[in-house]
């Protein structure tokens, strides 16, 4: 299952994130989201968890939870939409 995590502190590093979710069980993968041009985090992730079971029960341990000073979110991550062209730019007439 992948995991939506939001609120994160923006310096948390994806070692640290995997560490907390391993405490659930198996984390097959660890996506802190950045900024292309500063490098930046932007304040959440992603991380996928082999198990379903597990993975249920790190949203109900860790939703709401202080991680550094902040309450994260965790909730089962949407699935990605196709294109990500909102603003219809491929379809403008010229």
């Amino acid at each position: 299952m992948n995991l939506y995590i939001g609120n994160l502190d923006y310096g948390i590093k994806e070692e640290n994130l995997r560490e907390l979710f391993e405490e659930f069980g198996e984390v097959t993968s660890v996506k802190i989201i950045t900024d292309k041009f500063s490098g930046r985090s932007k304040g959440y992730g992603f991380v996928e968890m082999a198990s379903d079971e597990q993975a249920e029960q790190a949203i109900n341990t860790l939703n709401g939870k202080p991680v550094n000073d902040r309450n994260i979110a965790v909730t089962k991550a949407r699935p990605k939409t196709e294109g990500g062209n909102s603003g219809n730019y491929n379809n403008r007439r010229r």
